[in-house]
């Protein structure tokens, strides 16, 4: 069973339907789902109170943890706290995927819903490419990393010509993971673009503050040569502190630019081991939580089975049959999914701090 949400277009008499494939379950992920069938323009102030109750809750919750007078007390308040903390999680998961369908709707993307198997040879995808959307909510930057991602899933295969309707067969496991890790990639991309893009706005404002410093001093110093090549100097040693040498080089440049994508391969280029782990990984368990329980929506739980041996092994897997063209739109869905997410967090953030 999947979400409805129903979004009326003021300027015409038709009506879009916009569904997820999961089924929101907390009282707060409820509401929000009725709200954006009935008043999509409300969903924001009505998450930003659901969060901030939430943030109320978790601070009560904590404040009576540290208070209890007794040790049985603090034993008490510990499990309550545990089983509301459960309840707190899935509302906060809630509130963030509907956040989600709602940017999703903003983009007019359609989701695709659950996927079944179906009778052998036939495909599973009748659902629309929507390229042009998906691709639309990312900068021209992050769009080239995200094609390379794609080649790579495709193994190739994207750029073979007249290949958008030949039929594969896949496991719905594989495709889940592909799926989930294309999330995981999006997520990725836009936390690494957003950085990048502060950085350089920062670094163009701060040059230009100096030039600006550079061109008073010049006017003030009633054209005494001395003042100002010392002032230039002192300029000059500002920009050294506050930019990179990267950037220092390229503030010198004028007009010069480097293609944008370019940029952001070096940005992601100049990072160690450590710092390139760090931005790859979701910051919370709420972010992993989501995509899992999405994806899961989409593709189904998998059957699990412990063997003889003690393992635990898939007990069952479904093949099913798309085209190159809708595997290439579940990835891009996959990949929009991950950068919306990094934006409700971002969003969520302000309201619940952890």
């Amino acid at each position: 069973m999947e979400n409805l949400f129903i979004l009326q277009d003021m300027t015409a008499s038709a009506t879009t339907i916009f569904a997820a494939p999961l089924l929101l379950e907390s009282p707060s992920g409820q509401f929000l789902a009725e709200l954006l069938q009935s008043h999509p323009h409300l969903v924001y102030a009505a998450a930003e109170h659901q969060l901030e109750a939430l943030a109320e809750t978790k601070n009560t919750a904590e404040s009576k943890e540290h208070s209890s007078s007794s040790e049985s007390e603090a034993v008490l308040y510990k499990r309550i706290a545990e089983l509301k903390g459960r309840a707190w999680c899935k509302s906060l998961e809630d509130i963030m995927y509907a956040l989600i369908v709602q940017k999703f709707s903003e983009a007019s993307i359609a989701f695709v819903l659950q996927i079944s198997a179906s009778p052998k040879n036939q495909r599973v995808d009748s659902w629309s490419p929507q390229d042009v959307e998906l691709e639309s909510i990312h900068s021209a930057a992050a769009l080239e990393l995200i094609q390379e991602h794609l080649k790579l899933v495709l193994g190739g295969k994207n750029n073979r010509a007249n290949n958008s309707n030949s039929t594969m067969q896949i496991s719905k496991l594989r495709m889940g993971r592909a799926y989930a890790a294309s999330a995981v990639y999006g997520y990725f991309i836009r936390r690494v673009d957003k950085r990048f893009q502060l950085e350089r706005a920062a670094t163009i404002s701060t040059a230009q503050l100096i030039e600006l410093e550079h061109t008073y001093l010049q006017g003030q110093s009633l054209g005494n040569p001395k003042d100002i090549d010392a002032s230039f100097k002192e300029a000059q040693k500002t920009t050294a502190i506050v930019l990179r040498p990267s950037d220092a080089v390229n503030a010198n440049r004028g007009t010069e630019e480097v293609p944008a994508s370019g940029r952001l391969r070096a940005y992601m280029m100049s990072f160690d081991q450590a710092t390139l782990q760090w931005y790859a990984n979701l910051r919370s368990k709420e972010c992993a939580s989501v995509i899992e329980r999405h994806t899961e929506a989409l593709f189904g739980k998998p059957e699990l089975r412990l063997t003889p041996k003690g393992v635990v092994a898939v007990a069952k897997d479904e093949l099913i049959s798309l085209s190159f063209s809708g595997l290439k739109r579940l990835i891009l869905e996959a990949v929009a999914f991950g950068s919306f997410l990094w934006d409700v967090e971002t969003y969520v953030d302000d309201f619940v701090m952890r």
